[in-house]
Parts: C-alpha cells; structure tokens; sequence
C-alpha cells in the first residue's frame, strides 16, 4: 500500500479486545470487513453434520481473515475462536475494495494470499483422508511447533485440551488420548500438564510420514 492508503486504512480501523473463547467470526454470517490478527491465537472450525467441531486450521498474529468472504460476497464459512485473548485490527469493506480497485500490487498481493490458503487447504484435506490418526497426530505435533514455536521449557507454545487436538485429527477423544500416551512411553513426546514438548522431532517426522 502507498503512505496516503495506510493514512486512510489507519484512520477507519478499529481496535478489537477477543477474549479466550469468544468468537471473531461466527459461520453463516456476513462480514462487513477485513480482520488482521496483531497478537494471540486462535482457531478456525466447522461444525459438521452430527454438530461436532472440526478445528480447520490455527491462527496467530500477522493472519489475515474475511477477504475471502469481502471477494466472493458470501457468508463466512468457518468460525474463528480465541484460544487467547487476541488484539484484532478490523478494516470496513469498502475501504478494501476501493485499495483493490486502485492497487494492482495490493490486489497481486491478496489473491496470493488466498491461493496459499486454498493450497494449504487442500493438503489438509489430502492428508486427512489418506493418512492413518497416528499419523495424522503427528503431523499435526509437528505443524503447531513450526506455527507458535516453543516455549522456555520447549513445549509447543500453543495449549489445546485433548477434545481440540482430537478435532483437529478427525478422531475420539479417548482415541487422542491414548495416542498421546502412545508417543510419550516410546519417548517421542513428553507431557507436561495440558502442554506438549516433542522429545524425539527425527522419529515424530517419521511417523507422520508413514514410516
């Protein structure tokens, strides 16, 4: 963006407080606006049909959400949940639009963004169909360390219950469960409370590969 559409962006932004367990977005509503993350972590879901959450994908300061939705003019499709307190920027649509419209290198610069995401998605999709849980786990260990990085014990620097690890693998809890217990007695993770530290990152790679 050039200085004079930061100016204006800056001047019709609103700073938004998103306490741990409120929603930014709720799915099947419309949105008036683009929301940058500043800081915090959250989650997108989806209900599905039996009304159970799918954990989508993770989010943290620096994403972006609801160009999506601002493009194609429809509903939003996911909810967007704070798994911590998150400090929101919101930008009203028109002010997107009329950037859009007058800004080639803006415009190049969100359809990458939505193309990275569709990609990102549909190796979501792949992995979850084709690979087994324990797999699909850890791969998904691996994921949120490289996404939140470690804390100053070295666990994973996110804490999810073991209800939202199961719904971002597609599994029981009490399957979740057991897995964790799994890897951790193999030496491959260890638990730390609600926390996570992978112990073993060289048989964890190898396990979500299949080996």
């Amino acid at each position: 963006m050039t200085n004079e559409e930061l100016e204006c962006i800056s001047e019709h932004k609103t700073s938004l407080l998103i306490k741990k367990g409120e929603n930014l977005i709720t799915e099947g509503n419309t949105i008036n606006g683009l929301y940058c993350i500043k800081d915090g972590k959250g989650k997108l879901t989806k209900l599905n049909t039996n009304g159970k959450e799918q954990i989508i994908k993770f989010i943290k300061g620096g994403d972006i959400l609801g160009h999506r939705s601002i493009l194609s003019e429809e509903l939003v499709g996911l909810n967007a949940i704070a798994l911590e307190d998150m400090h929101v920027c919101f930008i009203p649509k028109g002010d997107i639009l009329d950037t859009i419209k007058e800004n080639n290198l803006f415009s190049l610069g969100l359809m990458k963004n939505i193309s990275q995401q569709l990609n990102d998605a549909n190796t979501s999709i792949s992995q979850m169909a084709q690979k087994p849980v324990k797999d699909r786990l850890a791969e998904t260990l691996l994921h949120l360390e490289d996404t939140f990085g470690s804390d100053s014990d070295g666990c994973i620097d996110i804490i999810l219950t073991r209800e939202e690890i199961a719904n971002t693998i597609g599994t029981a809890t009490e399957s979740a469960i057991r897995l964790l217990s799994n890897l951790k007695k193999d030496g491959v993770i260890d638990l730390i409370g609600k926390r996570i530290k992978i112990s073993n990152k060289n048989t964890l790679k190898n396990i979500s590969e299949g080996y």
